[in-house]
Protein backbone atom coordinates (compact mmCIF):
# COMPACT_ATOMS: atom_id res chain seq x y z
CA UNK A 1 0.00 0.00 0.00
CA UNK A 2 1.40 3.41 -0.98
CA UNK A 3 1.97 6.13 1.61
CA UNK A 4 -0.72 8.34 0.00
CA UNK A 5 -3.26 5.50 -0.13
CA UNK A 6 -2.53 4.62 3.51
CA UNK A 7 -2.91 8.30 4.51
CA UNK A 8 -6.26 8.63 2.73
CA UNK A 9 -7.74 5.43 4.22
CA UNK A 10 -6.55 6.06 7.79
CA UNK A 11 -7.77 9.68 7.67
CA UNK A 12 -11.24 8.64 6.47
CA UNK A 13 -11.36 5.85 9.08
CA UNK A 14 -10.53 8.37 11.84
CA UNK A 15 -12.72 11.29 10.72
CA UNK A 16 -15.37 9.68 8.51
CA UNK A 17 -14.35 11.73 5.44
CA UNK A 18 -11.75 14.10 4.01
CA UNK A 19 -13.15 17.59 3.49
CA UNK A 20 -10.31 18.68 1.22
CA UNK A 21 -7.29 16.63 0.20
CA UNK A 22 -5.29 19.86 -0.13
CA UNK A 23 -4.94 19.71 3.68
CA UNK A 24 -3.19 16.33 3.62
CA UNK A 25 0.46 16.31 4.67
CA UNK A 26 3.26 13.72 4.59
CA UNK A 27 6.31 14.62 6.69
CA UNK A 28 4.94 18.15 6.90
CA UNK A 29 4.84 18.57 3.10
CA UNK A 30 1.64 18.98 1.00
CA UNK A 31 0.63 15.90 -0.97
CA UNK A 32 0.83 16.10 -4.77
CA UNK A 33 -2.78 16.22 -5.96
CA UNK A 34 -1.88 14.48 -9.25
CA UNK A 35 -0.79 11.47 -7.20
CA UNK A 36 -3.91 11.78 -5.04
CA UNK A 37 -6.28 11.52 -8.03
CA UNK A 38 -4.45 8.42 -9.23
CA UNK A 39 -5.00 6.73 -5.85
CA UNK A 40 -8.63 7.91 -5.67
CA UNK A 41 -9.44 6.52 -9.12
CA UNK A 42 -8.04 3.15 -8.08
CA UNK A 43 -9.98 3.12 -4.78
CA UNK A 44 -13.18 4.28 -6.48
CA UNK A 45 -12.96 1.42 -8.99
CA UNK A 46 -12.98 -0.97 -6.01
CA UNK A 47 -15.88 0.95 -4.38
CA UNK A 48 -13.73 1.68 -1.32
CA UNK A 49 -14.29 5.46 -1.55
CA UNK A 50 -16.08 8.04 -3.68
CA UNK A 51 -15.02 11.62 -4.27
CA UNK A 52 -15.98 14.96 -5.77
CA UNK A 53 -13.64 17.48 -7.38
CA UNK A 54 -12.98 20.82 -5.68
CA UNK A 55 -11.72 23.37 -8.23
CA UNK A 56 -10.12 26.59 -7.03
CA UNK A 57 -8.38 29.54 -8.65
CA UNK A 58 -5.68 31.71 -7.14
CA UNK A 59 -3.33 34.51 -8.15
CA UNK A 60 0.44 34.43 -7.93
CA UNK A 61 3.18 36.85 -8.90
CA UNK A 62 5.05 36.39 -12.16
CA UNK A 63 8.83 36.63 -12.36
CA UNK A 64 8.46 40.33 -13.23
CA UNK A 65 6.04 40.83 -10.33
CA UNK A 66 8.53 39.32 -7.88
CA UNK A 67 11.19 41.74 -9.19
CA UNK A 68 8.86 44.66 -8.40
CA UNK A 69 8.33 43.35 -4.85
CA UNK A 70 12.08 43.00 -4.39
CA UNK A 71 13.33 46.21 -6.03
CA UNK A 72 10.24 48.42 -6.30
CA UNK A 73 8.17 49.50 -9.29
CA UNK A 74 9.96 51.04 -12.31
CA UNK A 75 8.48 54.51 -11.60
CA UNK A 76 9.71 54.43 -7.97
CA UNK A 77 13.14 53.20 -9.13
CA UNK A 78 13.32 56.22 -11.44
CA UNK A 79 12.23 58.60 -8.64
CA UNK A 80 14.75 57.16 -6.15
CA UNK A 81 17.57 57.40 -8.72
CA UNK A 82 17.03 61.18 -9.08
CA UNK A 83 18.86 63.14 -6.36
CA UNK A 84 17.10 65.83 -4.34
CA UNK A 85 17.39 69.42 -5.52
CA UNK A 86 16.55 71.37 -8.64
CA UNK A 87 19.65 70.30 -10.57
CA UNK A 88 18.38 66.76 -11.01
CA UNK A 89 20.21 64.24 -13.21
CA UNK A 90 21.02 63.81 -16.87
CA UNK A 91 18.99 61.34 -18.93
CA UNK A 92 21.97 59.10 -19.89
CA UNK A 93 23.04 58.85 -16.24
CA UNK A 94 19.46 58.09 -15.15
CA UNK A 95 19.20 55.36 -17.79
CA UNK A 96 22.47 53.86 -16.55
CA UNK A 97 21.27 53.81 -12.92
CA UNK A 98 17.79 52.39 -13.59
CA UNK A 99 18.66 50.00 -16.43
CA UNK A 100 15.92 48.19 -18.34
CA UNK A 101 13.17 49.68 -16.15
CA UNK A 102 13.92 53.25 -17.30
CA UNK A 103 11.71 53.15 -20.40
CA UNK A 104 8.54 52.26 -18.47
CA UNK A 105 9.43 53.97 -15.20
CA UNK A 106 10.20 57.40 -16.65
CA UNK A 107 6.83 57.66 -18.40
CA UNK A 108 4.86 56.49 -15.35
CA UNK A 109 6.77 58.77 -12.96
CA UNK A 110 6.19 61.74 -15.25
CA UNK A 111 2.47 60.87 -15.54
CA UNK A 112 2.20 60.67 -11.73
CA UNK A 113 3.87 64.12 -11.54
CA UNK A 114 6.67 62.71 -9.41
CA UNK A 115 9.40 64.08 -11.70
CA UNK A 116 9.82 67.09 -13.95
CA UNK A 117 12.17 68.30 -16.64
CA UNK A 118 15.27 70.21 -15.56
CA UNK A 119 18.28 71.80 -17.23
CA UNK A 120 20.25 68.59 -16.76
CA UNK A 121 17.43 66.22 -17.71
CA UNK A 122 14.99 65.31 -14.89
CA UNK A 123 14.48 66.49 -11.32
CA UNK A 124 12.15 65.48 -8.51
CA UNK A 125 8.75 67.21 -8.47
CA UNK A 126 7.81 66.00 -4.96
CA UNK A 127 9.62 65.12 -1.75
CA UNK A 128 8.44 61.52 -1.38
CA UNK A 129 6.25 58.93 -3.09
CA UNK A 130 4.34 55.79 -2.11
CA UNK A 131 4.98 52.65 -4.11
CA UNK A 132 1.36 51.52 -4.38
CA UNK A 133 2.21 48.99 -7.12
CA UNK A 134 4.67 47.16 -4.87
CA UNK A 135 2.29 47.31 -1.90
CA UNK A 136 -0.59 45.88 -3.92
CA UNK A 137 1.58 43.09 -5.34
CA UNK A 138 2.65 42.14 -1.81
CA UNK A 139 -1.03 41.95 -0.84
CA UNK A 140 -1.76 39.72 -3.85
CA UNK A 141 1.20 37.51 -2.99
CA UNK A 142 -0.22 37.09 0.52
CA UNK A 143 -3.54 35.87 -0.89
CA UNK A 144 -5.62 39.03 -1.06
CA UNK A 145 -7.78 39.64 -4.18
CA UNK A 146 -8.01 43.33 -5.10
CA UNK A 147 -10.53 45.16 -7.28
CA UNK A 148 -11.16 43.50 -10.66
CA UNK A 149 -9.80 46.49 -12.57
CA UNK A 150 -6.51 46.38 -10.62
CA UNK A 151 -6.12 42.62 -11.10
CA UNK A 152 -6.87 42.89 -14.84
CA UNK A 153 -4.34 45.71 -15.23
CA UNK A 154 -1.59 43.78 -13.45
CA UNK A 155 -2.31 40.66 -15.49
CA UNK A 156 -2.10 42.72 -18.69
CA UNK A 157 1.26 44.04 -17.52
CA UNK A 158 2.33 40.41 -16.89
CA UNK A 159 2.97 41.07 -13.20
CA UNK A 160 0.54 38.38 -12.00
CA UNK A 161 -0.83 35.07 -13.30
CA UNK A 162 -4.02 33.16 -12.51
CA UNK A 163 -3.57 29.50 -11.67
CA UNK A 164 -6.14 26.73 -11.29
CA UNK A 165 -5.85 23.95 -8.74
CA UNK A 166 -7.93 20.86 -8.09
CA UNK A 167 -8.31 18.95 -4.83
CA UNK A 168 -10.92 16.44 -3.68
CA UNK A 169 -13.63 15.79 -1.11
CA UNK A 170 -13.52 12.08 -0.22
CA UNK A 171 -16.12 9.92 1.59
CA UNK A 172 -16.46 6.21 2.38
CA UNK A 173 -17.65 3.84 -0.34
CA UNK A 174 -19.90 0.77 0.12
CA UNK A 175 -16.85 -1.50 0.43
CA UNK A 176 -14.71 0.76 2.59
CA UNK A 177 -11.79 -0.93 4.37
CA UNK A 178 -8.35 0.06 5.54
CA UNK A 179 -6.78 -3.25 4.51
CA UNK A 180 -6.74 -3.83 0.77
CA UNK A 181 -5.66 -7.10 -0.75
CA UNK A 182 -3.69 -7.00 -3.99
CA UNK A 183 -5.90 -7.44 -7.04
CA UNK A 184 -4.66 -9.82 -9.71
CA UNK A 185 -5.09 -8.98 -13.39
CA UNK A 186 -4.37 -12.43 -14.86
CA UNK A 187 -4.29 -16.08 -13.84
CA UNK A 188 -0.78 -17.47 -13.91
CA UNK A 189 0.35 -21.09 -14.21
CA UNK A 190 1.61 -20.99 -10.61
CA UNK A 191 -1.81 -19.83 -9.34
CA UNK A 192 -3.54 -22.74 -11.11
CA UNK A 193 -1.07 -25.35 -9.83
CA UNK A 194 -1.19 -24.07 -6.24
CA UNK A 195 -4.94 -23.45 -6.19
CA UNK A 196 -4.31 -19.82 -5.17
CA UNK A 197 -6.73 -18.66 -7.88
CA UNK A 198 -9.64 -19.87 -5.77
CA UNK A 199 -9.13 -17.22 -3.07
CA UNK A 200 -7.41 -14.50 -5.14
CA UNK A 201 -9.13 -11.16 -5.79
CA UNK A 202 -9.20 -10.21 -9.45
CA UNK A 203 -9.40 -6.72 -10.88
CA UNK A 204 -12.67 -6.11 -12.68
CA UNK A 205 -12.74 -5.51 -16.42
CA UNK A 206 -14.26 -2.22 -17.47
CA UNK A 207 -16.93 -2.96 -20.07
CA UNK A 208 -18.67 0.41 -19.79
CA UNK A 209 -20.01 1.78 -23.11
CA UNK A 210 -17.52 4.02 -24.86
CA UNK A 211 -14.51 2.73 -22.93
CA UNK A 212 -11.95 1.69 -25.54
CA UNK A 213 -8.80 1.80 -23.46
CA UNK A 214 -5.70 3.77 -24.29
CA UNK A 215 -5.40 4.46 -28.01
CA UNK A 216 -2.08 3.03 -29.19
CA UNK A 217 0.22 5.83 -30.29
CA UNK A 218 1.66 5.51 -33.76
CA UNK A 219 3.44 7.52 -36.37
CA UNK A 220 1.62 9.84 -38.75
CA UNK A 221 2.60 10.99 -42.22
CA UNK A 222 2.72 14.72 -42.87
CA UNK A 223 0.65 15.80 -45.94
CA UNK A 224 3.89 16.67 -47.75
CA UNK A 225 5.15 13.14 -47.22
CA UNK A 226 1.87 11.72 -48.55
CA UNK A 227 2.04 13.85 -51.70
CA UNK A 228 5.73 13.06 -52.06
CA UNK A 229 5.06 9.31 -51.91
CA UNK A 230 2.34 9.64 -54.58
CA UNK A 231 4.80 11.44 -56.87
CA UNK A 232 7.43 8.80 -56.12
CA UNK A 233 5.12 5.90 -57.06
CA UNK A 234 4.23 7.61 -60.35
CA UNK A 235 7.93 7.95 -61.27
CA UNK A 236 8.57 4.30 -60.36
CA UNK A 237 5.57 3.19 -62.46
CA UNK A 238 7.08 5.08 -65.42
CA UNK A 239 10.38 3.20 -65.02
CA UNK A 240 12.45 5.96 -63.39
CA UNK A 241 15.29 5.38 -60.90
CA UNK A 242 15.48 7.51 -57.75
CA UNK A 243 18.68 9.55 -57.32
CA UNK A 244 20.45 9.67 -53.92
CA UNK A 245 19.64 13.16 -52.60
CA UNK A 246 20.85 12.91 -48.98
CA UNK A 247 23.30 15.75 -49.51
CA UNK A 248 21.95 19.14 -48.45
CA UNK A 249 25.41 20.78 -48.60
CA UNK A 250 27.17 20.96 -51.96
CA UNK A 251 29.78 23.06 -53.71
CA UNK A 252 28.98 25.96 -56.02
CA UNK A 253 30.70 23.91 -58.72
CA UNK A 254 28.00 21.21 -58.82
CA UNK A 255 25.17 23.58 -57.91
CA UNK A 256 26.01 26.31 -60.46
CA UNK A 257 29.15 25.94 -62.57
CA UNK A 258 28.53 22.40 -63.85
CA UNK A 259 25.11 23.63 -65.00
CA UNK A 260 26.66 26.38 -67.14
CA UNK A 261 25.29 29.05 -64.81
CA UNK A 262 27.53 32.15 -64.96
CA UNK A 263 29.44 33.21 -61.87
CA UNK A 264 27.87 36.68 -62.13
CA UNK A 265 24.33 35.26 -62.04
CA UNK A 266 22.07 36.93 -59.38
CA UNK A 267 21.14 33.51 -57.94
CA UNK A 268 24.75 33.17 -56.75
CA UNK A 269 24.46 36.24 -54.56
CA UNK A 270 24.32 35.85 -50.76
CA UNK A 271 20.87 37.46 -50.83
CA UNK A 272 19.53 34.40 -52.69
CA UNK A 273 21.75 31.55 -51.46
CA UNK A 274 22.83 30.25 -48.03
CA UNK A 275 26.64 29.98 -48.05
CA UNK A 276 28.49 28.06 -45.31
CA UNK A 277 31.03 29.74 -43.04
CA UNK A 278 32.75 26.68 -41.55
CA UNK A 279 33.78 24.81 -43.59
CA UNK A 280 33.47 27.45 -46.29
CA UNK A 281 35.04 25.63 -49.25
CA UNK A 282 35.46 22.19 -50.82
CA UNK A 283 37.62 21.04 -53.74
CA UNK A 284 36.26 17.52 -54.16
CA UNK A 285 35.61 17.67 -57.89
CA UNK A 286 37.47 16.13 -60.87
CA UNK A 287 40.27 18.46 -61.99
CA UNK A 288 40.05 17.57 -65.68
CA UNK A 289 36.29 18.12 -65.67
CA UNK A 290 36.75 21.42 -63.82
CA UNK A 291 39.17 22.62 -66.51
CA UNK A 292 36.65 21.79 -69.26
CA UNK A 293 33.89 23.63 -67.37
CA UNK A 294 36.20 26.61 -66.88
CA UNK A 295 37.01 26.69 -70.59
CA UNK A 296 33.39 26.56 -71.78
CA UNK A 297 32.48 29.37 -69.35
CA UNK A 298 35.36 31.68 -70.23
CA UNK A 299 36.11 30.82 -73.88
CA UNK A 300 33.09 28.89 -75.12
CA UNK A 301 32.91 25.66 -77.10
CA UNK A 302 30.49 23.16 -78.66
CA UNK A 303 29.02 25.94 -80.83
CA UNK A 304 28.88 28.49 -77.99
CA UNK A 305 30.98 31.60 -77.26
CA UNK A 306 30.53 31.03 -73.51
CA UNK A 307 30.24 33.98 -71.17
CA UNK A 308 33.59 35.58 -72.15
CA UNK A 309 34.53 36.22 -68.55
CA UNK A 310 37.27 35.55 -66.02
CA UNK A 311 36.08 32.25 -64.41
CA UNK A 312 37.39 31.85 -60.82
CA UNK A 313 37.85 28.57 -59.01
CA UNK A 314 37.47 30.43 -55.67
CA UNK A 315 33.80 30.93 -56.56
CA UNK A 316 33.31 27.30 -57.60
CA UNK A 317 34.71 25.87 -54.36
CA UNK A 318 32.31 27.76 -52.06
CA UNK A 319 30.05 25.48 -50.02
CA UNK A 320 26.31 26.19 -49.87
CA UNK A 321 22.93 24.71 -49.05
CA UNK A 322 21.81 23.42 -52.43
CA UNK A 323 19.35 25.74 -54.17
CA UNK A 324 17.90 22.99 -56.39
CA UNK A 325 18.11 19.22 -56.76
CA UNK A 326 19.63 19.77 -60.22
CA UNK A 327 22.96 19.84 -58.33
CA UNK A 328 22.42 16.10 -57.79
CA UNK A 329 21.36 15.60 -61.43
CA UNK A 330 24.57 17.20 -62.72
CA UNK A 331 26.67 14.86 -60.56
CA UNK A 332 24.69 11.79 -61.67
CA UNK A 333 25.02 12.73 -65.36
CA UNK A 334 28.78 13.19 -64.92
CA UNK A 335 29.03 9.71 -63.37
CA UNK A 336 26.98 8.34 -66.28
CA UNK A 337 29.42 9.93 -68.75
CA UNK A 338 32.37 8.13 -67.08
CA UNK A 339 30.94 4.67 -67.87
CA UNK A 340 32.64 2.76 -70.71
CA UNK A 341 29.49 2.60 -72.84
CA UNK A 342 26.61 5.04 -72.73
CA UNK A 343 23.27 3.65 -71.54
CA UNK A 344 19.90 5.48 -71.55
CA UNK A 345 18.69 6.47 -68.08
CA UNK A 346 15.59 7.91 -66.46
CA UNK A 347 16.28 9.57 -63.10
CA UNK A 348 14.07 11.36 -60.59
CA UNK A 349 14.47 13.05 -57.20
CA UNK A 350 12.15 14.56 -54.59
CA UNK A 351 13.88 16.34 -51.74
CA UNK A 352 14.47 19.56 -49.85
CA UNK A 353 16.20 22.65 -51.27
CA UNK A 354 17.05 26.02 -49.74
CA UNK A 355 16.72 29.65 -50.87
CA UNK A 356 17.54 32.81 -48.95
CA UNK A 357 14.04 34.24 -49.38
CA UNK A 358 11.78 36.34 -47.16
CA UNK A 359 9.16 34.08 -45.56
CA UNK A 360 5.53 34.87 -46.36
CA UNK A 361 2.27 33.05 -47.13
CA UNK A 362 3.65 31.57 -50.38
CA UNK A 363 7.43 31.43 -49.80
CA UNK A 364 9.72 29.59 -47.38
CA UNK A 365 13.49 29.51 -47.02
CA UNK A 366 13.31 25.75 -47.56
CA UNK A 367 10.94 23.71 -49.66
CA UNK A 368 10.70 20.44 -51.60
CA UNK A 369 11.54 20.12 -55.29
CA UNK A 370 10.58 17.31 -57.66
CA UNK A 371 12.79 16.69 -60.69
CA UNK A 372 12.71 14.27 -63.59
CA UNK A 373 15.67 13.67 -65.96
CA UNK A 374 15.83 11.48 -69.10
CA UNK A 375 19.08 10.93 -71.03
CA UNK A 376 19.08 9.10 -74.39
CA UNK A 377 20.30 9.38 -77.95
CA UNK A 378 18.38 11.64 -80.32
CA UNK A 379 15.88 13.08 -77.83
CA UNK A 380 13.94 16.12 -79.09
CA UNK A 381 11.59 18.75 -77.73
CA UNK A 382 8.73 16.51 -78.87
CA UNK A 383 9.99 13.75 -76.54
CA UNK A 384 10.00 16.23 -73.66
CA UNK A 385 6.41 17.36 -74.38
CA UNK A 386 5.22 13.76 -74.76
CA UNK A 387 6.91 12.67 -71.53
CA UNK A 388 5.37 15.61 -69.66
CA UNK A 389 1.90 14.75 -70.98
CA UNK A 390 2.31 11.15 -69.74
CA UNK A 391 3.66 12.32 -66.38
CA UNK A 392 0.93 14.87 -65.68
CA UNK A 393 -1.77 12.49 -66.96
CA UNK A 394 -0.69 10.17 -64.13
CA UNK A 395 -1.05 13.09 -61.73
CA UNK A 396 -4.68 13.59 -62.77
CA UNK A 397 -3.78 16.76 -64.72
CA UNK A 398 -4.86 16.12 -68.33
CA UNK A 399 -4.89 19.77 -69.50
CA UNK A 400 -1.40 21.24 -69.77
CA UNK A 401 0.22 23.80 -72.05
CA UNK A 402 3.68 25.30 -72.43
CA UNK A 403 5.19 28.78 -72.68
CA UNK A 404 8.73 29.59 -73.86
CA UNK A 405 11.07 30.59 -71.01
CA UNK A 406 14.76 31.13 -70.22
CA UNK A 407 17.10 29.05 -68.09
CA UNK A 408 20.93 29.28 -68.05
CA UNK A 409 21.31 25.51 -68.42
CA UNK A 410 18.39 24.52 -70.70
CA UNK A 411 17.63 25.48 -74.31
CA UNK A 412 14.86 25.38 -75.33
CA UNK A 413 13.13 26.03 -71.98
CA UNK A 414 9.40 25.91 -71.22
CA UNK A 415 7.17 26.90 -68.33
CA UNK A 416 4.41 24.34 -67.66
CA UNK A 417 0.82 25.45 -67.04
CA UNK A 418 -2.22 23.38 -66.06
CA UNK A 419 -5.91 24.25 -66.19
CA UNK A 420 -7.34 24.70 -62.67
CA UNK A 421 -11.10 24.00 -62.66
CA UNK A 422 -11.57 25.52 -59.20
CA UNK A 423 -9.89 28.82 -60.12
CA UNK A 424 -11.09 28.76 -63.72
CA UNK A 425 -7.70 29.69 -65.17
CA UNK A 426 -4.27 28.38 -66.24
CA UNK A 427 -1.81 28.06 -63.32
CA UNK A 428 1.99 27.71 -63.59
CA UNK A 429 3.07 24.38 -62.04
CA UNK A 430 6.66 23.83 -63.17
CA UNK A 431 9.62 24.37 -65.49
CA UNK A 432 11.20 22.19 -68.15
CA UNK A 433 13.78 22.14 -70.91
CA UNK A 434 16.65 20.36 -72.66
CA UNK A 435 20.09 20.58 -71.03
CA UNK A 436 22.49 22.70 -73.09
CA UNK A 437 25.54 21.20 -74.89
CA UNK A 438 27.72 23.58 -72.81
CA UNK A 439 26.58 21.57 -69.78
CA UNK A 440 26.60 18.03 -71.22
CA UNK A 441 29.70 17.91 -73.45
CA UNK A 442 32.27 18.87 -70.75
CA UNK A 443 30.95 15.90 -68.75
CA UNK A 444 31.98 13.58 -71.57
CA UNK A 445 28.54 12.53 -72.85
CA UNK A 446 28.46 11.62 -76.59
CA UNK A 447 27.39 14.36 -79.01
CA UNK A 448 24.23 12.52 -80.07
CA UNK A 449 23.00 12.21 -76.45
CA UNK A 450 20.39 14.70 -75.30
CA UNK A 451 18.90 15.17 -71.82
CA UNK A 452 15.38 16.40 -71.12
CA UNK A 453 14.39 17.57 -67.63
CA UNK A 454 11.55 19.13 -65.69
CA UNK A 455 10.86 20.17 -62.13
CA UNK A 456 8.16 21.54 -59.85
CA UNK A 457 7.67 22.35 -56.19
CA UNK A 458 5.84 19.86 -53.98
CA UNK A 459 4.35 22.44 -51.60
CA UNK A 460 2.03 24.14 -54.11
CA UNK A 461 0.13 21.00 -55.18
CA UNK A 462 0.00 19.95 -51.51
CA UNK A 463 -1.56 23.30 -50.55
CA UNK A 464 -4.13 22.87 -53.32
CA UNK A 465 -4.88 19.26 -52.37
CA UNK A 466 -5.32 20.01 -48.65
CA UNK A 467 -6.85 23.48 -48.94
CA UNK A 468 -4.13 25.68 -47.39
CA UNK A 469 -3.71 29.39 -48.17
CA UNK A 470 -0.56 29.90 -46.07
CA UNK A 471 2.46 27.66 -46.70
CA UNK A 472 3.65 28.32 -43.13
CA UNK A 473 0.69 26.30 -41.84
CA UNK A 474 1.95 23.35 -43.87
CA UNK A 475 5.67 23.46 -43.04
CA UNK A 476 7.49 25.13 -40.15
CA UNK A 477 6.86 26.09 -36.53
CA UNK A 478 3.21 27.09 -37.16
CA UNK A 479 2.20 23.55 -38.14
CA UNK A 480 -0.73 22.17 -36.15
CA UNK A 481 0.27 18.69 -34.93
CA UNK A 482 -3.40 17.71 -34.82
CA UNK A 483 -3.55 18.39 -38.57
CA UNK A 484 -0.68 15.97 -39.17
CA UNK A 485 -2.55 13.24 -37.28
CA UNK A 486 -5.96 13.78 -38.90
CA UNK A 487 -5.30 14.78 -42.53
CA UNK A 488 -6.75 12.42 -45.18
CA UNK A 489 -4.78 10.26 -47.57
CA UNK A 490 -3.58 11.93 -50.77
CA UNK A 491 -5.09 10.94 -54.13
CA UNK A 492 -3.42 12.78 -56.98
CA UNK A 493 -5.87 11.18 -59.39
CA UNK A 494 -8.92 12.48 -57.46
CA UNK A 495 -10.05 16.04 -56.79
CA UNK A 496 -9.80 17.23 -53.17
CA UNK A 497 -9.25 20.44 -51.19
CA UNK A 498 -9.20 23.58 -53.37
CA UNK A 499 -9.71 21.52 -56.53
CA UNK A 500 -13.36 20.85 -55.69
Amino acid sequence: MSAIQDLILTTIDAHGAIEDTAALRINGQPVDQLQVIGVLNSLTAREVVSFTILDAEYWLLSEEGNKVVEHGSPEVMVFNAIPEGEDGISIPELQKLVGESYKFGQGAAFKNKWIKKSAAGFARATDSVVDSTRNELIAIRDGKVLAEKIMTDYKKKKLIDKKKTSSYNVVKGPKFTTTLAKEETDISQEMILSGEWKTAQFKKYNFAPGVTGVVPRGGYLHPLMKVREEFRQIFLELGFTEMPTNKFVDSSFWNFDALFQPQQHPARDAHDTFFLKDPATDRKYPRDYLERVKKVHSEGGYGSIGYVMDWKEEEAEKLLLRTHTTAISSNMLYQLAQEKEFRPVKYFSIDRVFRNETTDATHLAEFHQLEGVVADRGLTLGDLIGTLHSFFQKLGIPKIKFKPAFNPYTEPSMEIFSWHDGLGKWVEIGNSGMFRPEMLRPMGLPEDVSVIAWGLGVERPTMIKYGYDDIRELLGHKVNIDMVQKNPICRLDKKMGREL
